[in-house]
């Protein structure tokens, strides 16, 4: 274990380095392109305090909130994913196959459907509707799928695999009353539901990064809490209380910090897929046995993914863009393949 440790890092010195200098210059590239040409010099006139009020409205307003949310919501899926991962010992969990995006999906749909029967009485107008609430609303549903799990899991005292088995099954009801409510009430406001179930960063606002802003940090934070009883989840329950690991509790902290991970960025940004599923498999791919190098990369690459993924969206749709949830599920379903394919 520690000679495999050593040669991938010894081998690979340049992988974090060379990551985070992908986050720098996909920021970059998302900055000055875009739908509108604004030539470099003009973003650099704005970013020292000069340049054309158009050029302001569009990079300060526009796509820098917009970067900004993608960036938190990509770090946040991916480690929600990684966290999920290690401590069910199962290569394909992630937020969506634990049920947590569709209990957010669920809120979400209830609340751009019926609330504004409750703040304007009468009316059907979509305006009137609060939907800066949006993220709350889909952050107490996400929630609220994790502790469902999380009370089947340890009052039936189920296995990790039994676990995301029962995050299927409880995803799978959600997802489903979600679409039965969106078939029976949702004709008149179909399309701001579509294009939050697609995942988009359309429209992100500065309101929506710092709504994210709070639970990244808190999630990066713990991480040293929580380091060595995640690098002993992996393992088996028996060999992890062989380590002196209070095996239920840690279990219980990390999965409550992967389900508010998950589920404030499926609040703020829709359920964004397989970044939360494959960005930890690509970090364990560049960064070997090395368990700190591939939980620095995950964070890293899950900033990349959504950022150029959104980049791409933007730019391969034009005026009428392509949500970024559509370009990771067009990107991610042959990475998922070739890891089936490796699966026993």
């Amino acid at each position: 274990m520690t000679a495999g440790v050593t040669s991938t890092t010894q081998a690979r010195p340049w992988i974090l380095p060379v990551s985070i200098s992908l986050v720098v210059a996909s920021f970059l590239a998302a900055v000055l392109l875009g739908v509108v040409d604004i030539p470099a010099r003009d973003v650099i006139a704005v970013f020292s305090g000069n340049g054309s009020p158009e050029a302001k409205s569009i990079i300060l307003d526009l796509r820098l909130p917009r970067i900004a949310t993608g960036i938190l919501a990509g770090i946040q899926f991916a480690l929600a994913g990684y966290l999920l991962q290690t401590i069910t010992r199962n290569p394909l969990a992630d937020p969506s196959l634990m049920g947590v995006s569709q209990g957010a999906t669920l809120t979400v749909t209830i609340f751009l459907l019926f609330t504004v029967y409750i703040f304007n009485p009468g009316s059907n107008t979509l305006a009137e509707l609060p939907i800066a609430w949006l993220p709350v609303a889909g952050t107490v549903g996400g929630m609220a799928a994790g502790g469902l799990i999380y009370l089947m899991a340890f009052r039936l005292e189920l296995s990790p695999l039994r676990i995301t088995l029962c995050g299927i099954a409880i995803g799978a009801v959600l997802h489903a009353l979600a679409i039965g409510l969106i078939a029976g009430w949702g004709s008149a406001r179909i399309e701001i539901i579509l294009e939050w179930l697609s995942g988009s960063l359309y429209a992100r606002t500065w309101d929506h990064a710092l709504f994210l802003l709070p639970f990244t940090v808190a999630g990066l934070a713990v991480l040293p809490v929580i380091y060595r009883p995640l690098s002993i989840l992996q393992f088996d329950p028996t060999v992890a209380r062989s380590f002196g690991l209070s095996y239920r509790k840690q279990f219980s902290l990390v999965l409550l910090i992967s389900c508010a991970l998950a589920a404030s960025a499926v609040g703020a940004v829709g359920p964004i897929v397989f970044v939360g599923l494959v960005v930890p498999h690509l970090a364990r791919f560049l960064g070997g046995r090395h368990f700190s190098l591939v939980l620095s990369l995950t964070i890293v690459l899950g900033a990349v993914i959504v950022t150029l993924g959104d980049l791409v969206g933007r730019l391969a749709g034009g005026a009428e863009e392509v949500p970024i949830g559509v370009v990771t599920a067009i990107l991610g379903v042959p990475v998922l393949i070739a890891l089936l394919r490796k699966l026993p």
